[in-house]
């Protein structure tokens, strides 16, 4: 602590610098052209590399505006003219903030800030001793330390370490991290998504609440018994719109995993918005929310269990193994494919075996039984009533027209909820995959609060066409539409990962399009399920309405 070092040579004896071997420098130069990063920790602080903008102002205010940004670790090296250069100096710059303490008490230092600045700086420039320290060159007279991938390389690594003493508290450390030049583009994105929303949710409600109040008065005039005969519309299906629909048990098991979900991501992105979840504490949004969706099994299990038996189930413990086993089933199915990738390549970056172990303990032992418990109870439980009985006999759907198609309708279904958290993915993808922070998750709680009023709207707006088309098979169908959204999400991630991305490599490749693909399974499950009650809702409430003999 607060000891200054000019310049230490490291991996080296003295006078005797470092050889890296063709095999060495052939993946060093390739690491470098990819544009790899280092990220060092000191005192659970990740290191920055400062960047210094010059805003775009006039030239005589250039002094004084500077813009300053920080870059998450430090690169590699870099490239110039076909020649590939390592950085094989680091200047290390660590602020401490002194406490203040009683007078005969020693002071306490506080780590607050960690920079890097990465220097090239060729071999035979560099002085060293027997001691193992050096001297730099002065100025700007040294070039750098080439890696050519084709011979042996010699070179030294070094290293210097400054303090500075700084007024940032030690609580407020992080504020450089996440310092983002963009709020003000958030919020307005923000501001008008909340505005459109909430516009188009209010005229639909107008229209559709009004539509209805004239159906429900038509249905309900006794009028004479010739008007009744040329009956149309969602009143006729009134025999048929409870009928239980095909794959009863994979229904509720798929919509008991959608509630799963759907307290689990409410319940983290509200704890996160109250700052429980800094990204100072590594990985603890992801196991926050590994043991959120583990407990959550009870609510899953009870409302899928209700929701079977409602649809005239009658094997409730395969229901409820199905429920524990699907959805996550197929989520630890892929991951594990993934990370046997990540295994082959040796990377860090792959989960541990172990706890692949503890996670399937855990699945097995806290969420099946969870599950079970929460099925057995619900199954229990009264079925939710339906206000009109089910027909003997199912009538039969006249043609539909183009529009009714499922596909056109999950086009069109996924539009609004997608343009209102489209800003939202933006930065939630460039935090995964652009080696960002994420922190602004009051904007989430936000978005996620959009995203359920816009998908549970569109959902009844699409029940009452179907209805009135007299289109009677509504529960499949009403949870895939509602889930639309999800197909603009996979769009979406298409486009960013050609537009946004270099990914040239098979593995990043496929791991991208992997996570891609658990995070659209899991899209389509949240929006499908917050749709389909809604319409569940919705149906029960028109039908209750009208009177019907």
């Amino acid at each position: 602590m607060n000891s200054e070092k000019k310049c230490e040579v490291l991996c080296s004896r003295s006078n005797n610098p470092m050889t890296l071997t063709v095999e060495q420098s052939r993946l060093v130069a390739e690491r470098i052209t990819e544009d790899y990063y280092v990220h060092l920790i000191a005192d659970n602080l990740p290191v920055a590399t400062r960047l210094e903008l010059y805003s775009n102002r006039d030239s005589e205010d250039k002094k004084k505006e500077k813009d300053v940004q920080f870059e998450h670790g430090y690169r590699l090296g870099f490239t110039d003219v076909n020649k590939i250069y390592l950085h094989n100096h680091l200047s290390f710059i660590l602020y401490y903030h002194r406490e203040d303490m009683e007078e005969d008490q020693e002071h306490t230092y506080r780590v607050v800030r960690f920079e890097v600045i990465p220097q090239s700086i060729r071999l035979e420039d560099l002085r060293v001793d027997e001691k193992g320290s050096c001297t730099l060159p002065e100025g700007s007279s040294s070039s750098p330390q080439e890696i050519d991938p084709a011979k042996e390389n010699q070179l030294y690594f070094t290293y210097s370490v400054h303090w500075e003493e700084s007024d940032i508290k030690w609580a407020s450390r992080w504020d450089t991290y996440l310092t983002m030049s963009d709020v003000q583009i958030h919020w307005f994105s923000i501001i008008n998504s909340v505005v459109v929303v909430f516009f188009l949710s209010g005229i639909l409600s107008m229209i559709i609440i009004r539509t209805l109040r004239k159906d429900i008065a038509n249905y309900n005039k006794e009028d004479d018994i010739e008007d009744t005969m040329e009956e149309s519309g969602w009143k006729l299906v009134h025999g048929d719109v409870f009928r239980p629909p095909q794959y009863p048990m994979i229904l509720s098991s798929l919509l008991g995993s959608g509630i799963q979900l759907f307290c689990m991501i409410l319940i983290v992105i509200f704890v996160a918005m109250l700052g429980m979840l800094s990204p100072s504490s590594r990985g603890a949004l992801m196991t926050t929310a590994c043991f959120l969706f583990m407990f959550m099994g009870v609510f899953g299990g009870f409302s899928a269990g209700r929701l079977y038996r409602t649809l005239k189930g009658h094997r409730w413990k395969k229901g409820a193994f199905c429920t524990a086993t699907l959805y996550p089933g197929v989520v630890f199915g892929i991951c594990f494919i993934l990370n046997c990738f990540i295994w082959g390549k040796h990377s860090s970056g792959a989960v541990p075996f172990p706890t692949m172990v503890a996670l399937l303990c855990m699945w097995f032992g806290i969420s099946l039984p969870l599950v079970y418990l929460g099925y057995y109870f619900g199954f229990r439980k009264q079925p939710y009533d339906n206000p009109v009985r089910t027909n003997q006999i199912p009538r039969q759907i006249p043609e539909q027209r183009w529009y009714m198609n499922r596909f056109v309708g999950i086009l069109m279904a996924g539009i609004l909820p997608f343009g209102a958290m489209f800003i939202e993915l933006f930065f939630i993808f460039s935090a995964i995959w652009e080696n960002q922070f994420y922190y602004l998750f009051g904007f989430l709680f936000l978005v996620f609060i959009i995203l359920v009023v816009s998908c549970s709207q569109i959902s009844i707006v699409m029940v009452y066409f179907q209805l009135c088309a007299e289109d009677y098979r509504w529960w499949w169908r009403n949870f895939l539409v509602s889930g639309g959204s999800a197909f603009y999400v996979l769009v979406y991630a298409v486009f960013y990962f050609v537009n946004k991305l270099d990914i040239v490599e098979f593995i990043p490749s496929l791991l991208y399009f992997g996570y891609t693909a658990l995070m659209v399974l899991s899209f389509w499950l949240l929006t499908g399920t917050i749709g389909f009650y809604a319409a569940y809702m919705f149906v029960r409430k028109i039908y209750a309405a009208v009177k019907i003999d």
